[in-house]
């Protein structure tokens, strides 16, 4: 077969058939990486025949009859439409909110255009016998400056998991969120950025990190709040019928969690809640009906994922659902059908959970906001999902499964990365009508007043892998970012959330002005403005991101200071291949001086650098320095807050480092009982005082 046949085939498909790694060497994609990465789209090319049927399958079609059933615009401006024609056409919309107006399709460069749309909305275009969706989008996400003009924010950033307080049963909580909203909006924050709360694997507790969901159209219950959701007597009833109460307090006294025995005695708890709730009168008043409502808003997506948590339960320790019997591999199969009855007060437990967890995040939100932070809650999205969880199992179609999303090779990392997730197949979102995004989107913008897109370049392309492959064999696929953008803004604008996209590393030409354009805050982090010279001055920041000194993934800035960071990563062969410790802490102590001198340069501080080991005053000083950008909002890490050396988790480790396992050493109540904490909090709301 005709390599040059194949690699045109990539290209049409969005393959990208070379790359360019961080030394600027270039690479050629494999014809094996590229034939199976056209196979998970579904446009096999391992014979001629297959590949002239791939082809066809891409060949560009222009009638009516081959238009996509979703097609994307931007309020106000005319769309084009992928139909060719060198005269006017009638067509009506039908507007989301009521009303039917008559329109003409007039060409315009061979192609069909929409005339402009001022409604934002879900609408529907007839065009002969077709009816699409025209999703009419405003030109920007819901910005900052929406929420306060010119205003210049400032939130905490929380490991959600991490939240201690009385009754947490050792896992943090939604309670845990709520109480630390309360107490930073009276000191002024605005905002509180939360680690991802998206649903993990309740049969298998010991699968905790947050960025490698089962889903992220659900909820983790690990971190619902029952006692927000349930009154005192209901909930003392629970946990004497339980016997759990023990467990429980255990977990609580803990430094770092034990995920399956916090998880083994929170899920005692609401097994107990559930009995009580579904067996007695509480079902048949409000809450009950609440409860119902949310089982039939949540339809067959909540079916499936509840009923994929009870099978998967019964099939562990086979933990892969792509290794379960045969017929249990698909949710529309009569096994599963009938599991699903046999096992339908199960698969009920498993809604409750979801509903618990829904209903406590949003009484969160809702009490931070009634506090006065006037953003409230910021959510996080993962990437992707993990290919052998809720989502992949339950709609295959819409993701690519044999591949798994990573990274290129750089210098810290020169076998590439491999990151166990799978993510969305560009052709299926097309072709359907973009309903897995939206259907996300609305998930993680439910009970919140923003969100962060982890890795956002995932919305233009994503490095895939082949699985079994080395990450370093893999190609980059390209997304369809303009749709995506659309999408996120009216959905955006849907919900009132902010969008923030993490927007660091390796990013794509022309794709930080992308994401300004769609308003979308991008990030801007202390260790990474700098050049070789020195660290930037605060007004040097770019203006329309978020800023932040740190991020889970990199140092704290006391870790930084102290160098504990680059003892963790020698410790656990983190530095680079071929890298010395004593190398890298050369550089540090190089590095020391010129953050303390563009800190002295700002007037935050003055004299000479203190010594490694008091970091306390470098704490200071750089939150204030984060603080002084012009950034629409600056978000400051707990971690930060109250100087610990310890950074939430360690990439490229997963035993090894205690990574998403800190709790808090104090109860968030008290929390601001720390004089040094309330100084520098304090300090930070005088530089971003409230508007």
């Amino acid at each position: 077969m005709n390599d040059d046949a194949l690699k045109d085939l990539a290209r049409r498909a969005g393959i990208a058939t070379e790359w360019e790694d961080f030394a600027g060497k270039p690479h050629v994609v494999s014809p094996d990486v590229l034939r199976r990465m056209l196979a998970a789209l579904g446009l096999p090319a391992d014979t001629r025949g297959e590949l002239a049927a791939s082809r066809r399958a891409l060949s560009r079609r222009s009638s009516v009859a081959d238009l996509a059933p979703l097609v994307t615009a931007t309020s106000g401006r005319p769309t084009r439409l992928d139909i060719g024609g060198n005269e006017a056409q009638p067509a009506q919309i039908k507007l989301e909110r009521g009303g039917t107006r008559d329109i003409s399709l007039v060409p315009a460069r061979g192609r069909l255009r929409v005339p402009a749309i001022t409604e934002t909305g879900y609408h529907r275009l007839l065009i002969e016998d077709r009816e699409i969706v025209l999703a009419v989008a405003p030109p920007r996400c819901r910005e900052v400056d929406d929420v306060v003009p010119d205003g210049r924010l400032w939130g905490l950033a929380t490991q959600v998991y991490g939240l201690r307080h009385a009754g947490d049963g050792g896992i943090g909580d939604a309670s845990g969120i709520a109480r630390l909203a309360e107490a930073a909006a009276g000191r002024g924050a605005d905002a509180m950025a939360l680690s991802p709360l998206h649903a993990l694997f309740t049969a298998e507790p010991a699968r905790f990190g947050p960025y490698a969901p089962s889903s992220r159209l659900f909820l983790n219950p690990l971190h619902a709040a029952p006692g927000l959701v349930f009154d005192a007597s209901m909930m003392r009833q629970a946990l004497a019928d339980s016997g759990v109460q023990a467990a429980l307090a255990a977990q609580e006294d803990k430094a770092l969690i034990d995920w399956p025995a916090a998880a083994e005695a929170k899920l005692g708890l609401l097994r107990a809640l559930f009995d009580l709730f579904v067996d007695g009168p509480e079902l048949d008043g409000p809450l009950g009906a609440d409860f119902a409502r949310f089982r039939a808003e949540g339809g067959p997506l909540l079916a499936e994922h509840t009923c994929f948590e009870a099978l998967h339960a019964e099939q562990m320790p086979m933990s892969d659902w792509r290794e379960w019997p045969v017929d249990l591999r698909n949710p529309a199969s009569a096994a599963v059908a009938a599991f699903a009855q046999a096992r339908r007060r199960e698969v009920l437990f498993h809604a409750f959970l979801q509903w618990v967890a829904d209903r406590s995040l949003g009484l969160a939100q809702e009490r931070a906001r009634e506090a006065g932070m006037r953003v409230g809650l910021i959510g996080d999205m993962a990437v992707g999902m993990a290919p052998s969880g809720s989502h992949a199992w339950s709609r295959q179609a819409d993701v690519l499964l044999g591949l798994t999303i990573g990274a290129p090779p750089d210098l810290l990392n020169p076998r590439g990365q491999e990151w166990g997730l799978t993510s969305f197949s560009p052709r299926a979102l097309t072709e359907g009508g973009y309903a897995p995004f939206i259907a996300t989107m609305r998930a993680v913008m439910r009970n919140v007043g923003g969100i962060r897109v982890d890795h956002a370049m995932g919305l233009t392309r994503l490095w895939l892998v082949p699985d079994g492959a080395s990450p370093a064999d893999g190609a980059y696929l390209t997304y369809p970012v303009t749709d995506l953008l659309r999408l996120l803004a009216l959905e955006s604008s849907r919900h009132g959330a902010v969008v923030i996209g993490e927007d660091l590393g390796t990013v794509p030409a022309g794709f930080h002005a992308q994401l300004e354009q769609a308003g979308v805050h991008g990030m801007r982090v202390l260790w990474f403005e700098r050049d070789e010279e020195g660290f930037g001055q605060p007004d040097s920041w770019q203006r329309t991101a978020v800023a932040m000194p740190s991020t889970h993934d990199l140092p704290t800035i006391a870790g930084w200071w102290t160098g504990r960071d680059i003892e963790i990563r020698a410790e656990h062969h983190r530095l680079g291949e071929g890298v010395k410790p004593e190398t890298v802490a050369a550089e540090r102590a190089q590095d020391r001086p010129l953050l303390w001198t563009a800190m002295v340069e700002a007037g935050l501080t003055s004299g000479p650098p203190p010594a490694p080991e008091t970091p306390e005053t470098v704490v200071d000083a750089a939150l204030q320095f984060v603080a002084r950008t012009e950034s629409p909002l600056c978000l400051l890490p707990l971690e930060d807050v109250s100087g610990t050396p310890e950074q939430p988790n360690l990439p490229g480790t997963v035993d090894e480092y205690p990574n998403w396992r800190r709790r808090l050493e104090t109860d968030v109540t008290s929390l601001f009982d720390d004089p040094t904490i309330t100084r520098r909090i304090e300090t930070i709301a005088t530089i971003r005082p409230r508007q």
